[in-house]
């Protein structure tokens, strides 16, 4: 629909370009990344109200209907509420998932992520929210963090496949579902049978493997770290080890010649003794004569 009413684009110097007729309302239907630098003026949203009371049958008053649900969509859009978006509680884990982060699907072409980086980086940066600049800086750093992601061909393909894999566990838990229901004797219908809900699963289960990647992650990291240390506490007793012994052998060696000379002072000293000793010689046994 939004191709027969026209829809407006902006070219890259800024240019308003219609894809339909010149009459046609310049506000029309825009995608979802162009909502978040036009969003619509009370008083347009009036007029436009105005026309489509006065042809309620007509293709526009459809039109208006989605006019409608831009400015609600957009009104989540602000600055202030992408940033409090971005820091909301949780932000640590529910950031891991740039297709979160970025709010774009995970089919979104990488021109498109491109885009809408740039347009909620410019919402978000710090010099333009210099009242809540610290946390400004932070939701800056996420959307960069997610852009770097999504840009690398790897990164990217791991993302996508942390998606694929979301979306096989909740076919296989509404399989599930279905069985046990079946089993109960239950209507089989699950309320993932609604897409809406189905997605929104699809999104947590998303977010959790992201998260579970993450926490695994820092544990290998940390586990890393401890055998790094630990090998580090090794080489360096084994350090210590060698300079004890280097040190021992030194000592041993400059040692040498005083332990030669002192024993030849002392075998000396007792060949001096021992020959004095030979010298020496005691008086003759005298037998003891007794009187008859």
């Amino acid at each position: 629909m939004s191709d027969k009413i026209g829809i407006s684009r902006e070219n890259e110097s800024g240019e308003i370009l219609n894809s339909a007729s010149p009459n046609v309302h310049r506000y029309g239907t825009p995608p979802a990344e162009y909502c978040l630098t036009r969003p619509l003026s009370s008083e347009s949203t009036s007029q436009v109200a105005e026309m489509s009371a006065d042809a309620s049958n007509d293709p526009f008053s459809s039109f208006y209907q989605e006019v409608k649900a831009i400015e609600k969509r957009d009104s989540v859009l602000t600055p202030k509420q992408q940033i409090d978006r971005l820091n909301r509680p949780g932000s640590t884990y529910f950031n891991l998932n740039p297709y979160d982060v970025l709010q774009v699907d995970p089919d979104t072409p990488l021109a498109d992520v491109k885009k809408k980086y740039r347009q909620l980086s410019l919402l978000v940066h710090p010099d333009k929210n210099q009242s809540d600049s610290e946390r400004a800086q932070k939701a800056f750093d996420a959307l960069a963090k997610a852009h770097k992601t999504l840009d690398d061909p790897e990164s990217a393909r791991k993302c996508r496949e942390v998606v694929d894999e979301a979306k096989a566990r909740v076919e296989q838990m509404i399989i599930e579902k279905r069985q046990r229901a079946r089993k109960a004797g239950q209507s089989t219908e699950v309320e993932e049978d609604d897409p809406e809900k189905k997605r929104h699963a699809i999104y947590v289960q998303t977010c959790k493997l992201f998260a579970d990647l993450e926490r695994l992650r820092v544990e290998e990291e940390l586990k890393q770290s401890n055998e790094r240390k630990r090998k580090a506490e090794e080489q360096d007793e084994e350090r210590r080890r060698l300079e004890l012994e280097r040190e021992w052998k030194k000592n041993y060696e400059e040692s040498r010649n005083e332990r030669v000379a002192s024993w030849r002072d002392f075998k000396a000293k007792k060949s001096r003794s021992s020959k004095g000793l030979s010298g020496f010689k005691p008086p003759k046994t005298k037998m003891e004569q007794r009187p008859t």
